[in-house]
């Protein structure tokens, strides 16, 4: 089963610096072996196309947008389409980040026109849930994340299903300000996010402090198939190790579990 690794570098990056970034990528890929693991890497807009060129469809680095708009053309000022952005070079777009829904107003419907058009113009969603720290404390983290899933996700048929990632990255474990989890706090999430769509998706991420001194227990959660990862893969380094850490741990998995999409 695949591995998924990748990173989002949200307001990040020049031109060049991205540039860059994409090919001491490559370079590093070069020098190692990942088996199973998949990694992606989500530029900001302005360098998508840029990073594209550089990886000039290499084929091991999936491209991802961090957002695109449910409509395909129009009246839409300051917004991106699926589209545009496939045309730019994206394969992948990051749908229905916390960020978004608490600064820029999306909602559990936006995010399902935009999980709807990013599958018919044949690209794959990554769908981000997550809970506040209060709905934690009260114990309804399982509910409020399936309900954000099940929202997203209503409609869609068992093939489409089978394209989408979903990044379970509770909001009081991300940001500068996020606490690292304990792998106990997500197994319970993981274990229904699992029960519900771990064999009908592509794979189940994690995302929220994943560094290289919890990485490995982080992939060894039931039903984690990869991770979602913040400030520790901005620098390319950093994101090397972490696929490192990540190759190495997929080699002691258990088979998937039976009917889980291998893609």
């Amino acid at each position: 089963m695949t591995v998924w690794v990748g990173t989002s570098w949200k307001m990040n990056k020049s031109l060049a610096e991205a540039k860059r970034y994409a090919a001491e990528l490559l370079e590093g890929l070069d020098q190692r072996e990942l088996g199973a693991v998949q990694p992606f890497i989500i530029p900001p807009a302005t360098a998508l196309s840029a990073v594209a060129g550089v990886l000039d469809g290499d084929g091991r680095v999936l491209l991802g947008a961090q957002n695109a708009h449910w409509e395909d053309s129009g009246a839409w000022t300051g917004e991106v389409s699926v589209p545009q952005v496939a045309d730019a070079g994206a394969q992948l777009v990051e749908i229905g980040h916390s960020e978004r829904r608490a600064h820029f107003a999306e909602t559990d419907e936006t995010v399902r026109r935009k999980v709807a058009a990013a599958l018919r113009h044949g690209l794959t969603p990554l769908l981000c849930v997550g809970e506040p720290a209060d709905v934690k404390d009260a114990g309804r983290s399982s509910g409020f994340i399936l309900q954000q899933a099940d929202r997203a996700l209503d409609g869609l048929s068992p093939e489409q299903l089978s394209r989408v990632l979903i990044a379970y990255e509770p909001i009081w474990a991300i940001g500068e300000a996020g606490r690292a989890a304990d792998a106990e706090e997500l197994r319970g999430p993981f274990a229904d996010l699992g029960g519900a769509y771990g064999d009908r998706v592509a794979g189940l991420l994690y995302g929220g402090s994943v560094a290289p001194d919890n990485a490995s227990e982080l992939l060894g959660i039931p039903h984690v198939d990869g991770l979602f990862v913040g400030r520790a893969a901005w620098q390319v380094e950093g994101y090397l190790h972490l696929l490192d850490i990540a190759a190495e741990t997929a080699g002691t998995r258990s088979p998937a579990r039976p009917g889980h999409s291998s893609h």
